[in-house]
């Protein structure tokens, strides 16, 4: 790695770079710093023969990422929410389409954003106290980073309209039985658990791995994300999602109107 992160730790070690989110007084909360770094290391990623694989986690046992830095986008138009949705899905669909595998290690919360980008990895590990969910409509929002999407794909429409619309938070056990995870190991066994498997996956022809990446990812339609992404623009016309915001930033509790 070439430049100097001021929101992220990189480090290559037996081919495999960890980037490692790093922001743990915001609980590693996703944002414009993050995702331009996090767009930058991705590139040097795939051009970089020596990687050949990733590890995605976050500093700190709290939070693999708590969610989007919300102050960040509180006053955001409609058309500001729509950029900003578009930025993330870009990164995250790099992300997704990356010839070389990605692995989210979630070590704490990942919620909202942070939920969505351990989703756009290839398969995701959880430590044992691992949180996930999709909290937005307690801020009068939706996902808008792919996360109606992937949610789906990952658990299946029922569980997953039901996490969405209630927002509820789930533990690292119920993950790995909605089959959101294919792993739980202890915190400290979270990194070497992902690289043990990553160590297998190298001894496999690297473009066999990226075919069956594309392959897979190719199992879905993507005209889902426009939709969502054109839904969560238009959530930020609307009062609920000022409220919402601003009861956030407030730390109490929003009076929803349905306007």
């Amino acid at each position: 790695m070439t430049m100097a992160y001021t929101s992220l730790l990189t480090k290559t070690d037996n081919h495999i770079l960890t980037i490692t989110i790093n922001r743990q007084e915001k609980l590693n909360a996703l944002n414009a710093s993050v995702f331009n770094e996090l767009d930058h290391v991705l590139d040097e990623m795939y051009s970089d023969p020596d990687i050949k694989s990733v590890i995605i986690t976050g500093a700190g046992e709290k939070a693999f990422v708590a969610g989007a830095d919300i102050a960040e986008f509180s006053n955001y138009s409609e058309g500001e929410a729509k950029n900003l949705a578009q930025r993330g899905l870009d990164i995250f669909f790099k992300i997704e389409r990356s010839p070389k595998p990605i692995v989210a290690c979630v070590n704490g919360f990942a919620l909202g954003g942070g939920c969505e980008l351990a989703m756009a990895c290839h398969f995701r590990i959880a430590s044992s106290n691992a949180q996930f969910g999709q909290p937005e409509v307690n801020l009068g929002l939706i996902p808008g980073y792919g996360g109606t999407q992937r949610l789906t794909q990952l658990i299946g429409k029922g569980r997953a309209m039901e996490l969405l619309m209630s927002a509820q938070i789930i533990n690292a056990e119920t993950a790995l039985q909605y089959g959101l995870v294919n792993h739980v190991t202890a915190p400290e066994n979270l990194l070497e658990k992902a690289a043990t498997i990553l160590n297998t996956i190298h001894r496999k022809a690297p473009l066999a791995i990226a075919n069956c990446i594309q392959s897979v990812n190719d199992a879905y339609t993507e005209h889902g994300y426009e939709t969502e992404t054109n839904a969560f623009a238009a959530c930020f016309k609307t009062a609920d999602f000022k409220e919402g915001t601003i009861a956030f930033l407030e730390k109490r509790k929003p009076v929803f109107t349905g306007k």
